[in-house]
């Protein structure tokens, strides 16, 4: 029964959303892409049982995680309902884990995670709490530009854009400040990544920009940068359909974690569910 609860919850969460942008409310979506942000390792499913369930949290994970790192749940604390797979790891038999990712998931069950919020104990290191300084994430991001192939440049021709993409070459606005450039090269990698196959050609000029800026405020919220408008322009973008919403969620949160991966973002949560 736990298991469809879940469902019901991730289900209601995307009509809600959805009925949010349809009235012109775009704050919901920013939460949902804060969230994206923080728990990058978990699936979307999973990312929307957590912000339904506790706005708030930051940093999740089961009762035996928070245990071997010296922190304890507070009596009485209500758990967070999400869905762990059930794997069947190599030569072994199906065994239930959250923690084995070269496993196969055969299923799911209901798990319980806590938030940070929800426990007592040793204080885990600060990360990414940093306020406008990309820091080396801005190095490694342009790292991973390279490792794809892609050509990076700066010209003030393009100018007023503050960047742009056109397949296998993102052009920069030179003189931007640090925060503002690892923005605008992060939105012009998703671009890169989400755009240039057959999908760009069931989509609108309209949703792309949306979709790179929304990948582009997950990586700075994970980071730990400002963010400013971004996500705004969701409003009303997919006129109430939650089906492409929700298809729309999947991919952006599949490039953000591309993208957070490859420049070394750490959490101090539990494994990938």
């Amino acid at each position: 029964m736990k298991v469809e609860q879940a469902k019901q919850i991730v289900s209601a969460a995307i009509e809600q959303l959805s009925q949010a942008l349809e009235r012109g409310h775009s704050e919901t979506l920013r939460n949902y892409l804060a969230a994206i942000g923080r728990f990058h390792r978990y699936s979307l499913r999973n990312v929307m049982l957590i912000a339904s369930q506790k706005p708030t949290a930051t940093h999740v994970a089961g009762f035996h995680t928070w245990h071997k790192l010296g922190r304890f749940v507070k009596k009485g604390e209500k758990g967070i309902l999400i869905l762990a797979p059930i794997v069947r790891p190599k030569n072994q038999s199906v065994e239930q884990t959250e923690t084995d990712e070269s496993s196969t998931a055969v299923s799911f069950r209901a798990a319980y995670v806590f938030d940070i919020s929800q426990t007592d104990g040793q204080e885990l290191p600060e990360i990414g709490n940093i306020n406008g300084d990309p820091r080396e994430y801005r190095d490694r991001l342009g790292k991973f530009v390279t490792e794809q192939g892609i050509l990076l440049e700066y010209s003030q021709d393009i100018a007023p854009a503050r960047g742009t993409s056109a397949g296998g070459k993102i052009t920069l606005l030179p003189g931007q400040a640090p925060a503002e450039e690892f923005s605008t090269l992060a939105h012009e990698v998703a671009h890169e990544l989400m755009h240039r196959d057959e999908r760009r050609a069931s989509t609108s000029k309209s949703s792309r920009e949306t979709e790179a800026e929304a990948v582009a405020f997950v990586v700075c919220q994970a980071i730990g940068l400002e963010t400013g408008s971004a996500a705004q322009d969701y409003i009303q973008l997919y006129e109430g359909d939650a089906k492409l919403l929700s298809e729309s969620l999947q991919h952006i949160q599949q490039t953000a974690t591309r993208i957070l991966d490859a420049i070394g973002t750490e959490q101090s949560s539990a494994p990938p569910v």
